[in-house]
This record gives C-alpha cells, sequence and structure tokens, in this order.
C-alpha cells in the first residue's frame, strides 16, 4: 500500500512502531500500570498500603529472613472482594521470632533480635489458634519464613511492597493531572484562539499570570487552600499544569480558524460550538498530545515534590516521594538504596514519559513523513 494512500494516524503509527526507544518506553509503563493495578496481588505484604511493620526488624539489607508468628485476632474483620485491589484488613497479629516450642498446650517464642544475647520469651495458649491443635498443622499454617528482597524500611515494613502500592501514584498523579489540566486548557485554548480580541485578551492575561508564578509555590498554596490529602494534590497539580496546554491549543486554533474547510463550515451556517469542538480540535491534538506526555513526566516530580515536603499523600499512603523522604537520612549511614530504589524507579518512569512524547512527536510530524 503506498504512503498517499494511508490516513495520517496509520502513518502516525507506523512511524511510532519503527521507534524502538518509543516502543520499550510503551512497553515499560503498560508492564508498570498492570503492576499498580494488581498490586496486592503482586505485592509480598497485601495488607492496607503495605503498612504492615515491626521495629524489630527494621532497616534491615535486601534478601533479609525472619520467620514470622501469625496469632489469629479474635474478633475477625470482614472481607470483601475489593480487598484484593484496596488491601486486606489484617487477621493476624504478626511477630517476628527467633526461635519457638510447643509445650503444655502453650507455643513458646523468643522474640526476634538481633543480639543473640538477648532473649525476651513469651508464651500463648494453643487455643488462641482456634480448633487446630496439630504442632506440625500450626507451624505449617501459622508459623512462615519470610524473605523481604529489597529489605525493610525505618519502620520494618517491606520495601518492595511499598514500592509497588507507591507506584499507584505516581501514575494515578499523572493520568488525574493530565487529564484536569487537557480539559482546562483545551477549553481556554480553544476560545481565546478561535474568538481572539478580549476573549483572547483576557485569557492570555490569565495565563501570564499563573505562569509567572513558580509551578511548586503555585501546588503548595493550592494544596493548602484545599486541604492535604490525596486528591487535593490531583487537583493542584492539574490546576497548575493547563497554561502550557491553553497556549498550544490556542497557536493550533488560531491557524486552523482561518483554514478553507473552516470558511465553509461558518457559510454553512454551523454553530461555532460545532466548528470548535468537531472541526479545529481534533485536527490540532498532534501537539497536545505530545505536550501531554511531559505533563505525565512533571506531574510525578511535582507529586514527588510534594511527598518529600510533606504536603502530598498523607501517612499512610505510601508514594516513591514519601519514600525517599523517610529514608533519605540512610544515603550517608551506610544504608542508600532505602532511599535509592524509589529514586530509580521515579527516574525510569519519568525517562519512560520522556522518551514517549519524543517518540510521539517524531511520529506525528507530517512534515518529516
Amino acid at each position: 500500500m503506498s504512503l498517499s494512500n494511508q490516513s495520517l494516524t496509520a502513518l502516525a503509527l507506523r512511524k511510532f512502531r519503527k521507534n524502538f526507544w518509543g516502543v520499550f518506553s510503551f512497553v515499560f509503563i503498560a508492564i508498570l500500570i498492570f503492576v499498580a493495578v494488581s498490586g496486592y496481588f503482586i505485592a509480598p505484604d497485601n495488607s492496607k498500603y503495605a503498612n504492615w511493620g515491626d521495629l524489630a526488624i527494621r532497616s534491615k539489607e535486601p534478601g533479609f529472613k525472619v520467620t514470622i508468628l501469625h496469632i489469629p485476632l479474635e474478633t475477625q474483620p470482614e472481607s470483601h472482594w475489593c480487598d484484593y485491589f484496596t488491601g486486606h484488613p489484617d487477621y493476624f497479629t504478626k511477630k517476628p521470632v527467633n526461635a519457638y516450642r510447643i509445650a503444655n498446650d502453650s507455643l513458646y517464642f523468643d522474640e526476634y533480635s538481633e543480639d543473640k544475647n538477648i532473649v525476651i520469651t513469651d508464651k500463648i495458649p494453643l487455643s488462641a489458634f482456634g480448633k487446630e491443635k496439630d504442632p506440625e498443622m500450626l507451624k505449617t499454617k501459622y508459623i512462615v519464613e519470610k524473605t523481604f528482597l529489597l529489605g525493610t524500611d525505618n519502620q520494618g515494613r517491606d520495601l518492595l511492597s511499598r514500592l509497588v502500592i507507591g507506584s499507584r501514584v505516581s501514575i494515578a498523579i499523572g493520568f488525574v493531572a493530565v487529564l484536569i489540566s487537557l480539559i482546562v486548557g483545551i477549553f481556554f485554548g480553544a476560545i481565546a484562539g478561535y474568538y481572539g480580541g478580549k476573549v483572547d485578551a483576557f485569557v492570555m492575561w490569565l495565563i501570564n499570570v499563573i505562569w509567572s508564578i513558580p509551578t511548586l509555590l503555585l501546588v503548595i498554596a493550592i494544596t493548602l487552600a484545599l486541604g492535604k490529602g490525596f486528591w487535593q494534590v490531583f487537583v493542584a497539580v492539574g490546576l497548575t499544569m493547563w497554561v502550557e496546554v491553553a497556549r498550544v491549543v490556542r497557536g493550533q486554533v488560531m491557524s486552523i480558524r482561518e483554514m478553507q474547510y473552516v470558511t465553509a463550515a461558518r457559510a454553512l451556517g454551523y454553530k461555532n460550538s460545532r466548528i470548535i469542538f468537531n472541526h479545529i480540535l481534533p485536527n490540532s491534538m498532534a501537539p497536545v498530545i505530545v505536550i501531554s506526555a511531559a505533563n505525565f513526566a512533571s506531574a510525578i516530580l511535582v507529586e514527588s515534590g510534594l511527598s518529600f515536603l510533606g504536603l502530598g499523600a498523607q501517612v499512610p499512603v505510601p508514594s516513591w516521594g514519601s519514600m525517599i523522604k523517610d529514608n533519605y537520612n540512610y544515603i550517608i549511614l551506610g544504608k542508600p538504596y532505602l532511599a535509592i530504589i524509589p529514586g530509580v524507579a521515579m527516574l525510569l518512569l519519568v525517562l519512560a514519559f520522556m522518551m514517549i512524547g519524543n517518540a510521539l512527536r517524531d511520529a506525528l510530524d507530517v512534515k518529516a513523513s
């Protein structure tokens, strides 16, 4: 099939598929989205927010192994199907132990301690485990050896689980913030570019005022106005990113509105809203798509900065920025991986979005076809 017989969309997809790093980044982001959505299926710690930890095993190195005793709670919480996506409630009290033994209808255990000379022994009656009395079954069902592949953080929580669940915040902030910026930016950019005159002057004045305020300072102000929280950060970041979209859309609309097919649409009596949304905007989306990919990366970095400052996702919700904040002191205390691992994860995600943006820019450049 000749190039002249293919649509512009087909040509763009064909060029994008030839870009190795663009396709590689797309696959990487798709895998990461799958990991984020199915986080509680993948994470070793499937408690809500992967928040279980014990100070006795804090700041352990990757590959650390310990025996965990699971003691059933007296009152078992109800389970729901949504727990598989939002985290399971605590069904057990978990205790790291060095050793254990069963004698006289009780289970004796030595609480975990790095110093083998310090032995704190406690016991729990076998009746606490319900009707299960067989010692071997107790060992199989309630005593497990757990491996922390990436070690534990300063609260004794599984770093790998926190990393997996924390990816939800970074990916969600990208989608929600970019969606808000597109809705607001396309609206203001379209009316400014199409109507011109006083409407254009007002929109440009508003854009210049917002653009003159440092992004992080504006996000902090909006966050403080809306309150600290998960969704407040999403809205705050989105409301600071629309100005770039508006400027791009305005320029595209101003050039397209003089096209012959737009003039013909006016002559046929079409409403301005129909001309804008059905004829002009669909033909001006290429640069908007490219800038949206860059805004994804910017939103992730801004959210991480807010979390580092304590204004982002609040405890106990994990995010990569808050993980860096909680563990950055360990960079000079001999365990830098506690802060480097979430930092590298953030770097790879941002880099992937930037490379997709570059690939889309090349694929959507019709002049280079």
